[in-house]
Protein backbone atom coordinates (compact mmCIF):
# COMPACT_ATOMS: atom_id res chain seq x y z
CA UNK A 1 0.00 0.00 0.00
CA UNK A 2 1.19 3.77 -0.97
CA UNK A 3 0.59 6.21 1.63
CA UNK A 4 1.40 10.08 1.19
CA UNK A 5 1.92 11.29 4.90
CA UNK A 6 1.96 15.24 5.66
CA UNK A 7 2.82 16.80 8.85
CA UNK A 8 3.98 20.39 10.09
CA UNK A 9 5.99 21.79 12.40
CA UNK A 10 5.04 22.69 16.01
CA UNK A 11 2.86 25.75 15.12
CA UNK A 12 3.98 25.83 11.68
CA UNK A 13 7.46 28.05 12.24
CA UNK A 14 9.51 28.23 9.47
CA UNK A 15 12.50 25.52 11.26
CA UNK A 16 13.27 23.61 7.97
CA UNK A 17 15.32 26.73 6.59
CA UNK A 18 17.37 25.49 3.24
CA UNK A 19 20.71 25.25 5.17
CA UNK A 20 19.03 22.24 6.97
CA UNK A 21 16.10 21.31 4.36
CA UNK A 22 17.33 18.33 2.17
CA UNK A 23 19.48 16.96 5.27
CA UNK A 24 16.24 16.66 7.14
CA UNK A 25 14.42 15.07 3.86
CA UNK A 26 17.45 12.19 3.36
CA UNK A 27 17.18 11.67 6.99
CA UNK A 28 13.41 11.62 6.79
CA UNK A 29 13.74 9.25 3.75
CA UNK A 30 16.25 6.90 6.11
CA UNK A 31 14.00 6.67 8.67
CA UNK A 32 11.21 5.34 6.48
CA UNK A 33 13.61 3.00 4.93
CA UNK A 34 14.83 1.37 8.18
CA UNK A 35 10.80 0.56 8.54
CA UNK A 36 11.44 -1.73 5.41
CA UNK A 37 10.03 0.58 3.23
CA UNK A 38 11.50 0.26 -0.36
CA UNK A 39 10.13 2.90 -1.97
CA UNK A 40 10.36 6.88 0.05
CA UNK A 41 9.89 10.01 -1.76
CA UNK A 42 10.53 12.80 0.71
CA UNK A 43 9.83 16.87 -0.28
CA UNK A 44 8.09 19.64 1.85
CA UNK A 45 9.13 23.70 2.49
CA UNK A 46 10.11 25.21 5.80
CA UNK A 47 7.02 24.34 8.03
CA UNK A 48 5.63 20.99 6.72
CA UNK A 49 6.70 17.68 4.98
CA UNK A 50 4.95 15.13 2.62
CA UNK A 51 6.51 11.43 2.41
CA UNK A 52 5.23 8.99 -0.02
CA UNK A 53 6.09 5.88 0.58
CA UNK A 54 5.21 2.14 0.33
CA UNK A 55 3.61 1.23 4.17
CA UNK A 56 3.67 -2.58 3.59
CA UNK A 57 2.48 -4.78 6.27
CA UNK A 58 4.53 -5.17 9.28
CA UNK A 59 3.96 -1.50 11.06
CA UNK A 60 0.92 -0.12 12.27
CA UNK A 61 0.23 3.42 10.45
CA UNK A 62 0.16 5.31 13.68
CA UNK A 63 3.33 3.65 15.35
CA UNK A 64 4.94 4.23 11.93
CA UNK A 65 4.48 7.83 11.88
CA UNK A 66 5.28 7.96 15.31
CA UNK A 67 8.53 6.40 14.94
CA UNK A 68 9.20 8.77 12.01
CA UNK A 69 8.21 12.01 13.61
CA UNK A 70 9.87 10.71 16.42
CA UNK A 71 13.35 9.93 15.09
CA UNK A 72 13.81 12.89 12.96
CA UNK A 73 12.61 15.32 15.24
CA UNK A 74 15.93 14.28 17.87
CA UNK A 75 17.94 14.61 14.70
CA UNK A 76 17.32 18.14 13.27
CA UNK A 77 17.69 18.76 17.59
CA UNK A 78 21.61 17.92 16.58
CA UNK A 79 21.98 20.30 13.53
CA UNK A 80 22.77 23.12 15.85
CA UNK A 81 21.69 25.29 18.79
CA UNK A 82 18.96 26.92 17.22
CA UNK A 83 17.03 23.85 16.79
CA UNK A 84 17.37 22.91 20.17
CA UNK A 85 13.33 24.04 20.15
CA UNK A 86 12.10 22.07 16.97
CA UNK A 87 8.89 19.43 17.81
CA UNK A 88 6.62 18.03 14.72
CA UNK A 89 2.93 19.13 15.40
CA UNK A 90 1.17 16.63 17.36
CA UNK A 91 -1.38 15.66 14.56
CA UNK A 92 -0.55 14.53 10.58
CA UNK A 93 -2.66 13.16 7.66
CA UNK A 94 -2.09 9.71 6.00
CA UNK A 95 -3.74 9.27 2.82
CA UNK A 96 -3.72 5.94 0.93
CA UNK A 97 -2.74 6.24 -2.87
CA UNK A 98 -3.73 4.20 -6.10
CA UNK A 99 -0.32 2.74 -7.72
CA UNK A 100 -1.70 4.14 -10.03
CA UNK A 101 -1.40 7.90 -8.81
CA UNK A 102 1.78 7.25 -7.65
CA UNK A 103 3.98 9.02 -10.35
CA UNK A 104 1.74 11.98 -9.85
CA UNK A 105 1.72 12.55 -6.29
CA UNK A 106 5.72 11.99 -6.95
CA UNK A 107 5.62 15.06 -8.67
CA UNK A 108 3.73 16.61 -6.66
CA UNK A 109 5.69 15.97 -3.37
CA UNK A 110 8.98 17.20 -5.93
CA UNK A 111 7.43 20.65 -7.01
CA UNK A 112 6.40 21.72 -3.34
CA UNK A 113 8.66 24.83 -3.05
CA UNK A 114 7.02 25.75 -6.65
CA UNK A 115 3.02 24.77 -5.06
CA UNK A 116 3.79 26.88 -2.17
CA UNK A 117 4.17 30.29 -3.85
CA UNK A 118 0.63 30.66 -4.33
CA UNK A 119 -0.97 28.10 -1.77
CA UNK A 120 -0.33 28.22 1.86
CA UNK A 121 -0.11 24.94 4.02
CA UNK A 122 -3.35 25.61 5.55
CA UNK A 123 -4.90 25.80 2.43
CA UNK A 124 -3.39 22.76 0.95
CA UNK A 125 -4.32 20.23 3.67
CA UNK A 126 -7.94 21.66 3.98
CA UNK A 127 -7.72 20.14 0.14
CA UNK A 128 -6.25 16.79 0.93
CA UNK A 129 -9.39 16.50 3.91
CA UNK A 130 -12.00 17.41 1.46
CA UNK A 131 -10.69 15.62 -1.23
CA UNK A 132 -10.58 12.36 1.11
CA UNK A 133 -14.02 13.28 2.46
CA UNK A 134 -12.45 13.26 5.59
CA UNK A 135 -14.67 15.51 8.10
CA UNK A 136 -12.84 17.67 10.73
CA UNK A 137 -12.72 20.70 13.19
CA UNK A 138 -10.46 23.82 12.99
CA UNK A 139 -9.89 24.08 15.47
CA UNK A 140 -8.16 20.34 16.41
CA UNK A 141 -6.46 20.47 12.88
CA UNK A 142 -3.90 22.71 13.22
CA UNK A 143 -2.51 21.67 16.87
Amino acid sequence: MFAHLIFSTKDRQTSLDETIRPRVHAYLASVVRSLDSKYVVVGGVSDHVHLLFDIGKLHAPVKFVEQVKRESSKFVKTLGPQYQNFYWQRGYGMFSVSPTHVVSVEQYIRKQEEHHLVKSFQEEYREFLKRYGIDYDEQYVWG
